[in-house]
């Protein structure tokens, strides 16, 4: 059974835009950073509304780490923004040491994640930041699914105390979460329930998901999808009440197969329901420079991807 409506298609970083926009309204304790991409964030509407409380940094990434982190000591609540890839891996030792060990109030929110930045390429293309935050003790990990999802995490975690990891895209994708949904932060949401096969999936993989659930139904073959926006903390409980019915699992996310979800649900089955597991991730390497679409299909993050370990999966059951 179907829990999902499309309702058209946007891009995920409006959705942190829009949501950022409200919150300029609502809390006057939020204040905005960025580094130098304000059209690339979707920044433009807080500091447009609200240019005392934002704060262009430039280029200075790791600046705009440490700013953020002491504004959070008179309580204000610091939402960063900036690629994916200059979110994490150029300014790890800041978060690490200024927010996560200091346990700081810092939002971390990060556009162009994964392959989807596209022509850009490989060093823009950051497949390993998922791994990288959620090894961070205290630190929550978000990565959302379309505009309606980043939207409300975006609201949501303004109201959660602790540093938190906001990752989404640049690509136009569909819209299939309803605007009302409550975001509620470490909570998975069953989109289509299903019984031979888990698919759990989290980001742009998640309508890709969708999608291989209606090819496979097409087979006789019925999918559970899983839609897994928060990865740490991991809602176990979901995950083992499905495979508790279906026996086996595919993983699937636009991130590195080391480090990422796949990794994460392969620790709680291993603990506590080990069933056979496939994952579809990028194997072990860098991206390149080439479109959304074309990228996405030479490394298998797609819905014939999904199909394929979903038969395979199947068969090891």
């Amino acid at each position: 059974m179907k829990k999902y409506t499309v309702l058209g298609q946007k891009d995920t970083r409006s959705g942190f835009g829009a949501g950022l926009a409200e919150l300029g309204k609502t809390n006057e304790n939020v204040v905005a950073l960025c580094a130098d991409l304000i059209g690339s964030l979707k920044m433009d509407e807080f500091n447009k509304n609200h240019p005392e409380r934002f704060f262009q940094v430039g280029i200075a990434e790791a600046n705009m780490i440490g700013l953020a982190a002491g504004m959070t000591i008179g309580g204000k609540i610091p939402f960063t923004g900036t690629f994916a890839n200059f979110s994490t891996g150029r300014v790890y030792d800041q978060i690490r040491q200024s927010v996560a060990y200091s346990e700081k109030n810092v939002k971390i929110c990060a556009s162009h994640a994964g392959l989807t930045l596209g022509e850009d390429g490989a060093t823009h293309q950051i497949l390993e930041d998922i791994g990288l935050m959620k090894m961070l003790p205290g630190m929550t990990v978000i990565n959302t699914c379309d505009y309606n999802q980043t939207k409300a995490a975006t609201i949501a975690i303004a109201e959660h105390q602790g540093p938190v990891y906001l990752r989404f895209g640049r690509p136009v994708v569909p819209n299939f979460i309803p605007e009302d949904m409550p975001f509620e932060i470490g909570k998975a949401i069953v989109l289509s329930e299903g019984t031979d096969v888990t698919v759990i999936a989290t980001g742009h993989l998640v309508w890709e998901a969708l999608q291989a659930a209606e090819t496979l139904e097409a087979q006789g073959i019925s999918a559970e999808v899983i839609n897994i926006h928060t990865i740490k903390p991991l809602d176990e409980e979901a995950i083992l009440k499905s495979v508790a019915k279906t026996k086996c699992v595919v993983t699937a996310e636009e991130h590195n197969m080391l480090g990422g979800l796949g990794e994460s649900v392969a620790r709680v089955l291993a603990l506590k329901n080990p069933v056979p597991q496939e994952f579809v991730a990028v194997n072990d390497v860098f991206g390149e420079s080439g479109t959304p679409e074309d990228l996405m299909n030479k490394y298998g993050l797609n819905a014939q991807s999904i199909v394929e370990k979903s038969l395979k999966v199947l068969k090891r059951k």
